[in-house]
């Protein structure tokens, strides 16, 4: 959070968009406007930095409750409201875990409560025309207002012993999309919406295509007498009809559906053959190509929205800290040091002057406007600190430590071919490993692939400097020594219990089979092939939570709108419960039926969980004619088109438009190349001797002895610099660490001249993916 101005600064003040007060203000003392300016400036910067868009006040009291509202607090606070908000269905009727209803309200009332307050906080700091022309506060707003009255008139009912429906628990995703917190999940439905219009109408012609096979089907087999294996009439209705050949499309009944006209005559099957192929690979292709192709196209338009925002933001912060150098505007270095450290207060000293000395390249005491438009991308390229330190063992006794020896050893432990034996090693032990257990020679061998295991890391940590070999980054070090020692732990356990002759742990045994297996992943991130696609997973994990989030959205308002309409139709008994009741489900409707034959019992819309777990069986589609059939014979067979309806949104939108964003990732990663900015810090690092190579650092390496230590650079030149820095290096973190949308923002700047200021503000808020925006062949081609 930023800090507070003092008092002397709260006179005076100016609107977001740069207009100023109806009434003038006295004037300020320099100081006071100064710190003010810093301040303001420092907001842009963070907005920049983060991609933020919040039109916000700036008078000093707004930028505070502004800089408050982005805290970190604030924001978890906020999540974790949403979360208990959501999980409130886990104790409602019907519930997993029953609460009396008084208790869930009162809960529910303090999460609206704790909403209110954040919607009036972003009240308070939002202009007031901005704030009521904003869509997601009048959807925030009106949730509130319906679950006050659903709750009252809920309650009221339940008071005089009425059941009724709690309708507006659908709403509650609201409030996980609306809040600013959540852009990421609204880009996505973005997405969505932006596609409906081009997708629509190849789902009519679809639906045409799937309606014109369903007349066919009823004039070719409606008067044949044909039955199906349950002996009811094939194809005589074409409702019925309809519905069997759109689960074809998903492939879920093939070939039961086909088998009695297929059985009657062998030609039918050519009418089967003809409609799979126009339907599932021509139609669900095409509806892959148009969302693909819609996800490109608005994708770009948002990280050109974003990259010309963050560059507006950035003009606004140099425009307020600038002043006249000769002919041209800068920021003095003094200015910037105190705006970096506001925006950042925890970079290290050593950091801060590292980023100053790429800025003002020319050690001219201040930073000209091109490079000061960079501080946002400088602050979220990640610098690893590197202090170079000893090994104890050299000081304990240096004579045998630096021996010919000892230093043997040590040039044999960072040798490539270390790693490359233990790789083999592995692979050797995954062989012993699938052998048999009981065999007396196996389980020796185990214990000689656990003595050198253990060798190795005793001799990493006789090379490596011990609190370097368990720094916070080295995770592939952390994850050999704790699967060495539990492996150890549970080995020697399982021994002790058989040589005591009492009994065979059968669960420690299958401890120590997992541990060991584990131990194959060393050999995934060790060849090259493999890490890329490793890097490139984790480099979209964090956006693959975003349609997570997505994916949560939809499957609680179709859990919620199941529950109340499937709710206590289907019941689950224990398979050794032989009451009639058991075997049809608890619902005479289904006697006789596929779904009560094959015990599908327990998918139900019972509780929360076991709509969220049928609806996962639905999104792979397998059995969905069973699953939707059974449901249809307990309500009505209209309870089928929520389960197309489910159908189309999840598998055919979501799952497609998950499908293009992993294409997408996949392409930006392979194309991955250093941003200009990050070059300019590289080359920096060098330039002052203090450079480290990333690749030096991977696969559990380490380069000498390295440990986080933050140290200032001294401010002469030459070798005095260089004894400053003594033992203090550099390098960029791993991009495996970057997101897919600061990869295609990073690629879209750089089409964008250093000296282009971009549109207007309000031209870029409008921008249109029928724009004209800059060419380049790379981010075309990745995009």
């Amino acid at each position: 959070m930023l800090p507070r101005p003092g008092p002397a600064e709260m006179p005076g003040a100016r609107r977001a968009a740069g207009v100023r007060r109806p009434h003038p203000q006295p004037p300020e003392e320099p100081p006071a406007r100064e710190e003010q300016d810093l301040l303001l400036a420092a907001a842009y910067v963070s907005d920049a930095q983060y991609n933020r868009n919040i039109p916000f006040e700036t008078s000093p009291q707004a930028i505070r409750l502004y800089c408050f509202y982005n805290h970190w607090t604030m924001q978890a606070a906020t999540y974790f409201f949403i979360c208990i908000d959501l999980s409130l269905a886990l104790f409602e009727e019907p519930a997993l875990f029953p609460l009396p209803f008084l208790a869930t309200s009162i809960v529910e009332v303090l999460c609206l409560t704790a909403f209110l307050g954040r919607l009036v906080h972003f009240a308070k700091v939002t202009p007031q025309m901005v704030f009521w022309k904003d869509t997601k506060n009048i959807c925030i707003m009106l949730t509130i207002v319906l679950t006050l009255i659903d709750l009252i008139v809920y309650g009221s009912l339940e008071a005089v012993n009425i059941r009724s429906v709690r309708w507006s628990r659908a709403l509650r995703p609201v409030f996980l999309i609306n809040f600013p917190e959540s852009r990421q999940i609204r880009r996505a439905f973005r997405s969505i919406r932006n596609t409906l219009p081009d997708i629509l109408y190849v789902f009519l012609l679809f639906l045409f295509s799937v309606l014109m096979f369903s007349l066919m089907a009823l004039k070719l087999f409606g008067d044949r007498g044909l039955k199906t294996v349950e002996g009811s009439p094939y194809f005589t209705n074409i409702l019925d009809i309809a519905f069997e050949l759109y689960v074809l499309v998903t492939t879920a009944n093939s070939p039961d559906v086909m088998m009695p006209a297929y059985d009657f005559n062998g030609w039918y099957s050519l009418y089967f053959i003809t409609y799979i192929i126009i339907n599932t690979y021509v139609f669900l292709s095409v509806f892959l190509a148009v969302v693909y192709n819609n996800y490109r196209k608005h994708l770009k338009n948002e990280i050109r929205k974003l990259a010309y925002l963050k560059r507006h933001k950035m003009i606004e912060a140099f425009n307020l800290l600038k002043v006249q150098v000769g002919t041209e505007f800068v920021v003095k270095e003094a200015q910037w040091r105190r705006l970096a450290k506001v925006v950042a207060p925890d970079i290290s000293s050593s950091h801060l002057e590292l980023l100053l000395r790429v800025s003002d390249e020319g050690q001219k005491g201040h930073v000209d406007k091109m490079n000061f438009l960079r501080l946002a991308d400088l602050l979220n390229i990640q610098v690893v600190t590197i202090n170079i330190k000893r090994h104890p063992l050299e000081a304990w006794m240096p004579r045998v430590y630096q021996s010919s020896a000892s230093l043997l050893v040590q040039r044999m432990v960072r040798h490539r071919v270390f790693v490359w034996v233990y790789d083999v090693i592995i692979l050797v032990n995954a062989i012993f490993i699938a052998l048999d257990e009981r065999n007396p020679f196996i389980s020796y061998a185990e214990w000689l692939f656990l003595s050198l295991y253990i060798i190795e890391i005793l001799l990493k940590l006789y090379t490596y400097e011990p609190r370097s070999y368990f720094g916070r980054r080295q995770f592939w070090n952390w994850f050999d020594v704790l699967i060495i020692i539990a492996a150890l732990v549970a080995t020697v356990a399982n021994t002790t219990i058989q040589s005591a002759r009492k009994y065979s742990s059968q669960q420690i045994l299958d401890i120590v089979l997992i541990l060991r297996i584990l131990r194959l992943l060393r050999v995934i991130v060790s060849i090259e092939r493999f890490r890329v696609i490793v890097t490139t997973l984790i480099n979209i994990g964090p956006a693959m939570l975003t349609f997570g989030g997505l994916v949560l959205v939809v499957y609680y308002v179709f859990a919620i709108i199941g529950m109340e309409a499937f709710h206590s139709k289907v019941q689950f008994f224990d398979p050794n419960f032989t009451a009639p009741d058991a075997l049809v489900c608890g619902n005479p409707a289904l006697k006789d039926s596929a779904f009560a034959r094959n015990r599908y019992c327990k998918n139900n819309f019972n509780d929360l969980a076991s709509a969220f777990i049928l609806l996962m069986e639905l999104t792979v589609v397998n059995h969905f004619v069973l699953l939707a059939g059974g449901f249809a014979l307990v309500t009505h067979q209209a309870a089928k088109l929520y389960f197309v309806g489910f159908h189309i949104v999840v598998v055919i939108l979501i799952v497609n438009i998950f499908i293009a964003f992993i294409l997408e990732a996949f392409f930006v990663a392979y194309s991955l190349e250093k941003s200009e900015v990050e070059t300019a810090i590289e080359k920096k690092i060098q330039e002052l001797g203090v450079g480290i190579q990333e690749e030096a650092v991977q696969d559990g390496k380490l380069v000498d002895n390295m440990d986080t230590r933050d140290s200032g650079f001294s401010e002469d030149d030459g070798d005095n610099k260089r004894k400053a820095l003594k033992g203090l290096y550099f390098r960029i973190a791993s991009k495996k660490y970057r997101t897919v949308d600061a990869l295609l923002q990073q690629m879209f700047e750089s089409e964008i001249a250093p000296e282009d200021e971009g549109p207007p503000l309000d031209e870029i808020l409008n921008f249109s993916p029928s724009d004209i925006c800059p060419k380049n062949p790379s981010f075309e081609n990745s995009a």
